[in-house]
């Protein structure tokens, strides 16, 4: 459609030029013949007919540029409805017809002209790129004995079909209608009779048509599959060269060989290039209609189809139009309005329907042929799917919560609550930090053993002084220091004397005393040494957290990560599709431009110019699929100089050079 887009709004502009250019002269004309002010207010209709060619005119959407055919046809039957339209003479002049209004009806001629020309080539193109998807179809078939088999698989109940109505068209041929009814009293021998005749003759037909197609028997059913195919890819070729060429002969013929540089219509003079427009408008619509009327023509070969544009174009008088200089052109715009109606509602649709029949009939199957086979082993085992749906209907549920309870769990256990107890420790909140001991667990034993020191200390003033005097209040002091420091020496001389008698020490208690303080004396050291691992812990809190949290990333990333590949895989496979189709494209092209025999000024064939703009035309398709948006626009214009036919074939083959090295990321 982007080529179409761009020769509608082409030519559409070179119109406006014209007519730009020629709005002085009939300016000068009205203002000369008015006599009054009021023979210078445009008529109603000249406003309808000013209304009808600003909606003929493309828009800047690429959606809107191309009018429904029903939209284009309202403005015509409007240009055909004039009520000057009975006045008219024998040699096709219109009395008492205003210039201004005249020229308003031509462009408006012109301008649905040109979007049924619009029209036409994309009907054509859309063909083609049908046309090549099918043989890309076939070719894949073709490819693969898997997949033709497959393909016999498909076809197999229309093959049957196809030789079961065969044979029944020969039976009944051969012996006629079979009464299987007959008497009451003689009912059975008849219908035995005539079923016996019947199985005979079926018999009789199979054996002939076994022995008519022996010669098919010795081939392989894959073997004659291949031969069917092969042959449908031929005639599909040769659809497709008929279509190239009738695209051709629009190109060249037609109103895009006029605009091609802008300034093909215009001439020195604005009057000549008023008539030659107008002439040029006429010819496309008879040349449109022709071509429409030949294209499907199976009749016509295909290296004679220009000869037969020729004689059916030769005695047409829209495209032997004269120019004169005092009547100008020998055609009226109503006369162009009603072919174009005709190219509308005759013309383009049974070229639609004809080519539907053609594609239909050797192009792929469609998709019920297809997907049948899948289709009827999804209906038959629905059932039993169904009962073991239905059997174990509670476990299948229990399955499913418990996916999705597992799924919500470790979402939550293993992300959200590791996240949110790092983030705590980020924010370094009491309730998050890491620890193996109470807070106040050490402090409470110390003090318990100072305490225990002390008061054996002080009741047993002999192992903690010299004199064995009572203690004082600095020696208490410096016992509860050196208590803090670990040092326990009142207690240990007082185990060691009562170690030499432990009979006394233990009646006097002294000996069990010592030992439960240095009990306590072990566990506070222990203490001391788990507050320095705790401590320890707490400086690598958030290491800690990190380490929690790693698991249930890894666990989901990877799960990702296998999701995101399986997409991928497909998403590849289908661009290595895409751009496979490309290098097949740009390879056609380019065998296109070097087996082409050029014309005396270097150019192209009508049908070699067709063929071309065909594959360039589904290459730009693939390719909006592929690139990015900038680099398509780019493409988009090496593409538009590639169908530039006038350039010649050299400077068109350098072309598909750069083009093959430039884009040669999304081409391989």
């Amino acid at each position: 459609m982007s080529f179409v887009l761009d020769q509608v709004r082409r030519i559409d502009a070179q119109l406006d030029r014209v007519q730009l250019s020629n709005l002085p002269s009939v300016a000068s004309r009205v203002s000369t013949s008015s006599s009054d002010d009021q023979s210078a207010i445009p008529s109603a209709r000249d406003l309808t007919l000013q209304a009808a060619i600003r909606g003929l005119t493309p828009s800047s959407s690429d959606r809107n540029a191309l009018l429904r055919p029903a939209d284009i046809q309202t403005p015509l039957s409007a240009l055909s409805n004039r009520p000057e339209a009975a006045a008219s003479t024998a040699e096709g002049t219109v009395a008492n017809k205003d210039q201004y209004e005249t020229e308003l009806e031509w462009l408006l001629a012109s301008k649905a002209t040109n979007q049924v020309y619009g029209h036409v080539l994309d009907s054509i193109l859309g063909s083609a790129v049908r046309i090549a998807n099918d043989l890309w179809y076939w070719e894949e078939v073709l490819g693969s004995r898997r997949y033709t088999a497959l393909y016999s698989l498909q076809i197999s109940p229309l093959r049957l079909w196809d030789w079961s109505s065969s044979v029944w068209s020969d039976v009944k041929a051969r012996g006629g209608n079979f009464s299987f009814r007959g008497a009451r009293q003689d009912a059975q021998n008849t219908v035995t009779q005539s079923w016996h005749e019947f199985y005979g003759l079926v018999r009789q037909v199979v054996k002939e048509r076994s022995i008519a197609e022996v010669n098919k028997q010795m081939l392989s059913p894959v073997t004659r599959i291949r031969h069917e195919l092969r042959e449908k890819q031929k005639c599909l070729r040769k659809i497709r060269l008929r279509n190239a060429n009738a695209l051709g002969v629009l190109l060249g013929e037609g109103l895009a060989n006029e605009s091609a540089h802008g300034e093909g219509l215009a001439t020195p003079s604005p009057e000549d290039t008023q008539q030659k427009w107008k002439a040029s408008v006429a010819r496309n619509v008879a040349l449109m209609e022709a071509v429409l009327a030949k294209v499907n023509d199976l009749e016509t070969p295909v290296d004679k189809f220009d000869t037969a544009i020729g004689e059916l174009t030769e005695d047409d008088p829209l495209y032997t139009v004269e120019i004169s200089d005092q009547s100008g052109v020998s055609v009226q715009p109503q006369a162009v309005a009603e072919r174009l109606s005709r190219v509308l509602t005759l013309a383009l649709p049974q070229y639609t329907s004809s080519t539907n029949i053609l594609i239909q009939e050797h192009g792929k199957p469609s998709r019920i042929i297809r997907y049948w086979l899948p289709v009827t082993v999804a209906v038959l085992s629905s059932s039993t799917v169904l009962r073991i749906l239905v059997n174990r209907k509670a476990e299948v549920i229990q399955w499913i919560q418990d996916l999705g309870a597992t799924i919500i769990d470790f979402w939550t256990n293993w992300i959200v609550e590791p996240t949110r107890k790092v983030i705590k420790t980020i924010r370094h909140d009491e309730g998050s930090e890491v620890s193996i001991m109470s807070k106040r667990s050490l402090e409470g034993d110390r003090d318990s053993l100072e305490r225990m020191v002390v008061d054996f200390a002080i009741e047993n003033p002999e192992n903690a002084t010299d004199s064995g005097a009572p203690l004082t209040e600095l020696q208490i002091a410096d016992i509860r220091a050196k208590v803090r420091e670990g040092d326990l020496t009142p207690v240990l001389k007082a185990y060691e004397k009562d170690l030499s008698k432990p009979f006394m020490g233990t009646v006097r208690g002294n000996l069990i005393r010592a030992l439960l303080i240095q009990v306590q004396k072990t566990k506070v050291d222990v203490e001391v040494a788990m507050g320095g691992i705790d401590a320890l812990l707490k400086s690598q809190e958030l290491v800690f957290g990190f380490v929690g949290l790693t698991p249930g990333i890894l666990v989901t990333y990877f799960c990702m990560r296998s999701l995101r590949s399986s997409l991928s895989e497909k998403r590849g496979t289908k661009a290595a599709r895409k751009q496979g189709k490309m290098l097949r494209q740009l390879r056609n092209i380019d065998r296109i431009l070097v087996d082409s025999v050029p014309t005396d000024f270097g150019e192209l064939h009508y049908r070699d110019q067709g063929l071309l703009l065909c594959e360039v035309h589904v290459l730009r398709q693939a390719a909006d699929k592929v690139m990015p948006v900038e680099i398509y626009r780019e493409f988009s214009e090496e593409a538009e100089e590639l169908c530039d036919v006038r350039i010649g074939v050299e400077k068109q083959k350098k072309v598909a050079d750069r083009v093959r090295w430039a884009y040669a990321r999304w081409l391989s």
